[in-house]
């Protein structure tokens, strides 16, 4: 996936323009205009449209970079069944770390959380891996946990006395761990 600050950093770096890069990046289906609206969107960081493969390596020609360093791979975990705060202690413990000392980090720490999001970082690095990147260079960028609310199929109550019942509502959460060469 492109990185929205790694395509900005590198464009203020070179001093290229937007309107020199959409001439570089037109393809099929895609005139200067919406080209240039593409690249404005893409370094502020929304991805409407979807940059593709092709794009970023034509992105990586006009700049005259690899591949490899305009992007990052991302990996997510939906409804993962734990709570989301639960999950947060152990995110924090690995953002800024190269991937090693992330895996040994979460290998050691002994919260439930830790198995998912090593889970989580095992598929980002294979996804990295794959695309050919540099596995001894890659860090943990960024590892967010967004609250899914309550999960399917856990609503039940539990009786209480003089006739109530109180509900049991066992929380789901987001995880998504992101990649980068350093």
């Amino acid at each position: 996936m492109l990185s929205a600050v790694k395509l900005k950093k590198l464009c203020e770096q070179r001093q290229i323009g937007t309107d020199w890069l959409a001439e570089q990046l037109v393809r099929g289906g895609l005139n200067k205009k919406q080209a240039a609206a593409a690249i404005k969107n893409w370094q502020k960081g929304l991805f409407k449209p979807i940059p593709t493969r092709g794009d970023i390596d034509r992105l990586a020609t006009a700049l005259s970079v690899e591949a490899n360093e305009l992007a990052d791979w991302k990996s997510s975990y939906r409804f993962a069944p734990l709570s989301a705060s639960k999950a947060r202690l152990v995110t924090q413990l690995i953002v800024g770390r190269s991937v090693q000392d992330a895996m040994d980090v979460l290998k050691f720490t002994r919260k439930r959380a830790a198995a998912m999001i090593g889970k989580v970082l095992k598929s980002a690095i294979a996804d990295a891996d794959e695309q050919q990147a540099d596995v001894d260079s890659l860090y943990v960028s960024e590892a967010r946990v967004d609250d899914a609310g309550v999960r399917i199929g856990t609503k039940s109550w539990i009786p209480k006395d003089r006739g109530r019942a109180n509900p049991i509502r066992k929380k789901a959460c987001h995880i998504y761990v992101t990649v980068s060469e350093e």
